[in-house]
């Protein structure tokens, strides 16, 4: 039985939640375009190994899974909406604690902190959304909060040209940035008509059970996603480009695939969404095994834009097909279930490409991420009728 905040939101949208929802993500993924690339590079410049840099990196990780295994217990106890804006003081001072302190162990108990508050902010985030979101626009309003991520992550690492890497000043504005959204968000709660619903550790696993080929779309979409963003580069290098081309490829990804989700999401609104999410599978196929065939830059990077564009784009068809088919603490636990799939899908495809291109050779990576792809689309072509189990 639909509880009285569904059936509101079937008919009216909870705009002021929705709204809230998206400062929250883009202020995430602005603190995580911010801390990926500028916590390596000062480390880095103040002498630190490699492999001491990768152990502060686990520690994000390690906060991102402790959140995910702790999310329900965390929504039996507090309001969901006061978890994300507490998610979101806590990302403020862990930032303040990068600015402040020059310690390597507090800075991995920052970072995972920082997993931590992130996590939390993510997850209980799309839950909200599709909580405050009737059906008739869900694809849009989803196609609006990727393209905010997406945003989010592009512009993050601009702080670091524009304010550099001394004196931890990227860190401290960032951390502003942060509280007051923080502000702003507590400020719209005054007028939401709606809140995620509470979870529990066995609603994960009953969502893996219920939503297999959801879950698949989520697991390609991290293995497709990661592969571009950390092999790709290197393939580029590989085949005789220049580093420059390979880091204008990054931001060629970027930029097509935020401004193309609210496309998207007005197809997943026009069409059968199945159709939709199986559609950009296989162009993510297709653009992956046409790259080693094509010989103009202009043409690569095309393909490589709609390449990252039809895959980011499984996400955005995932999170909608969530809000289309599970209500109440299901909600919670599916964006529990796809922040811990996409964490083993981009695992999958960090690890695997790398060793493929080992063996194999550069052009075996798009060869076999596109075959990859492909048998996800046809599974999704297949399995049309068993979205929900």
């Amino acid at each position: 039985m639909q509880s009285e905040q569904a059936i509101q939101a079937h008919s009216m949208p909870d705009w002021p939640a929705i709204v809230a929802v998206v400062l929250g993500v883009t202020a995430f993924s602005v603190a995580q375009g911010v801390t990926y690339p500028l916590i390596s590079l000062v480390l880095e410049a103040r002498g630190v190994s490699s492999t001491m840099i990768g152990v502060n990196a686990v520690g994000f990780a390690m906060g991102l899974g402790a959140a995910t295994l702790m999310l329900g217990r965390l929504t039996q106890r507090f309001r969901a909406n006061h978890l994300i804006i507490a998610g979101l003081i806590g990302c403020s001072l862990c930032l303040a604690a990068f600015a402040t302190f020059s310690s390597m162990l507090v800075w991995f108990i920052a970072r995972f902190l920082l997993g931590f508050c992130a996590s939390l902010i993510f997850m209980l985030s799309e839950a909200w959304l599709n909580v405050a979101c009737p059906d008739r626009i869900r694809g849009r309003v989803s196609g609006i909060y990727g393209a905010s991520i997406c945003a989010g992550f592009a512009a993050g690492p601009l702080a670091i040209p524009l304010f550099g890497t001394d004196g931890g000043f990227g860190f401290a504005l960032t951390a502003v940035y942060l509280a007051l959204v923080a502000f702003a968000t507590a400020m719209l709660m005054y007028s939401t008509r709606t809140v995620p619903e509470p979870s529990s550790t066995r609603d994960l696993f009953r969502f893996f059970r219920h939503a297999p080929m959801l879950i698949a779309m989520v697991f390609a979409f991290g293995f497709a996603d990661i592969a571009a963003i950390s092999t790709m580069p290197v393939y580029f290098v590989r085949t005789g480009h220049s580093e420059a081309f390979a880091a204008i490829s990054v931001t060629v990804l970027a930029l097509p695939t935020a401004l193309a989700q609210p496309l998207i999401g007005y197809a997943l609104d026009r069409l059968p969404r199945h159709s939709v999410a199986t559609g950009t599978a296989f162009v993510a196929a297709a653009s992956y095994l046409a790259i080693p065939f094509l010989d103009a830059p202009a043409l690569i990077l095309c393909a490589f834009a709609m390449m990252g564009t039809a895959s980011f784009s499984l996400y955005t068809c995932a999170l909608t097909m969530l809000g289309e088919n599970f209500r109440g603490s299901m909600l919670v636990a599916g964006s529990a279930a796809y922040a811990l799939i996409y964490a083993v899908g981009s695992g999958a495809g960090s690890s695997l490409t790398g060793a493929i291109m080992e063996v194999g050779g550069p052009d075996a990576v798009p060869l076999s991420v596109g075959t990859a792809m492909a048998i996800f689309a046809f599974a999704f072509l297949l399995g049309r009728r068993r979205v929900v189990a």
